[in-house]
Formats: C-alpha cells, structure tokens, sequence
C-alpha cells in the first residue's frame, strides 16, 4: 500500500526527540512539508539534520495559546496536525497526597491543554481546505492505568482521549477526522530507557511476556500507525482510539 504526501502541510509537535522526531522524519520522506515543533531547540536541529525531506522547525511551548496561535498561521493552513507533545515533565510515580497542584498542572497541560490549542489552531485552515487529519498521541496509561503510577499523566491521557472523540463529532461535517493512537511500552527517549532500566531484568521479562507479540514497541509501530490514519486510506475511520501495542489481554 503506497502512501505519499506530496503537497501536503504537516505540523508535528514533540517532534525534538523519540515517537514525534519519528513521525515529522517520515511524513517528510513521503513528500510532505513539516513543520516540526517543541521546546528543546537541539532536539529539533537533530530531528531536521537526520531528514531525508523538508522539515522547517520552530521552538514552541504548545501550552501557550498565543504562541500557539501565531506559530500555527506562520506556516500556513495544513491539512495534517500529529500531536505528540507530552510526557511525564521528568515526573516519577508517588502517593496521591505528595503531588502538588505544580506538578499536576505540569503534565496535564502539555498533554491535554496542548492538544486543545493546537487542534483549535489549525481547524480553520483545515475548514479553509475542506479537509484535514488530525491524530493525537495518546496512551494506554489513558485506557488502563499508568505503569509508573502517575496520577496526572493517566488523567491528561483520559482527557487527550475523550477530547480526541469530541472534536472528532464536531469537525466531522468538515472533512476532517480526528483520531488518537494510544501506544504500548515504546522505548523511544530517555524517559522510557530510565523507565525500563528501572525495572531490572526480571521486571523487564514480565513486561514483555505480558506482550503478545513478546517484544517492547519501536518508534516506527507508531509512526505507521499514524501516516496510515493521515491518508486518504483512512477517510472514513473518525473518533477512534487505537492501541499499537503489540498485543495485551
């Protein structure tokens, strides 16, 4: 199944490191132009020197509305927005009643918040266009649980996730789809590496045998994922979660 992208605009936040720096690589190897996005300005040059295509980059905190607002029309109407941006903000699992209202913001913000604002930024380019595809980065820490205990980051991945079904409802008569994948275990960035180091090779092998297909995911089991529901192949498939995760019961 051949799949391009000539032509087209894409925006890519978390593009600076692992699964968002995989996705703007190949949506730029495909023939799109990317717009590559996130606040590690060194992440970014590493994203856009290792490119086979064209990806222009701009540092960009995606809980800041008006930044958001004017990065997003700086690059004109695209017809793709990959949100990737989030994470865990360096944050360990702890109990309940040790996280501060700082430490919640943190997480919720960028996974969440920032969803919000860069979907509502791009949407009247895309009604402009008459189409667009918009696919969030979510987690299976939002379906289940959090493997690392993070009360926030299961919470953001939640609201990432009913936002996702929204906004899918809403933007539909227009033309354009919204869905979320919502990767397994990936080892895709220093968070993750720490994350898997920690639980020590016995930890390590229930892990993966808990996996169907018995291995950890890989940057490009996402990124496929994602260029797929970005395509025209996938023009009819809206509001839906899908988990890459290798399999889990």
């Amino acid at each position: 199944m051949q799949i391009r992208f000539d032509g087209e605009k894409v925006i890519v936040t978390g593009a600076g490191h692992g699964i968002g720096r995989g996705i703007a690589r190949d949506f730029a190897a495909l023939g799109a132009d990317v717009l590559a996005l996130d606040v590690n300005a060194a992440g970014l040059a590493e994203t856009q020197n290792g490119s086979e295509g064209s990806i222009s980059t701009a540092t960009l905190d995606v809980t800041d509305p008006a930044a958001v607002r004017e990065t997003v029309a700086g690059f004109g109407p695209a017809s793709i927005l990959v949100h990737s941006a989030g994470g865990v903000r360096g944050q360990v699992g702890r109990p309940l009643e040790e996280i501060t209202p700082e430490d919640w913001d943190a997480i919720v913000d960028v996974n969440m918040k920032g969803a919000f604002l860069m979907a509502q930024a791009v949407t009247p380019g895309m009604k402009s266009l008459g189409r667009g595809r918009i696919v969030t980065i979510s987690s299976g820490a939002g379906i289940g649980v959090s493997l690392t205990g993070i009360q926030a980051y299961a919470a953001a991945k939640a609201g990432e996730i009913g936002l996702t079904r929204q906004l899918a409802h809403e933007l539909g008569p227009f033309g354009i789809t919204v869905n979320s994948i919502a990767p397994g275990f990936v080892r895709s960035n220093p968070t993750t590496e720490r994350q898997w180091e920690s639980y020590g090779p016995d930890g390590q092998e229930r892990l993966v045998q808990g996996i169907f297909l018995r291995r950890t995911g890989k940057v490009e089991d996402i990124s496929n994922m994602t260029l797929f529901l970005a395509s025209d192949r996938a023009g009819w498939i809206t509001g839906q979660i899908i988990q890459v995760n290798g399999g889990r019961a």
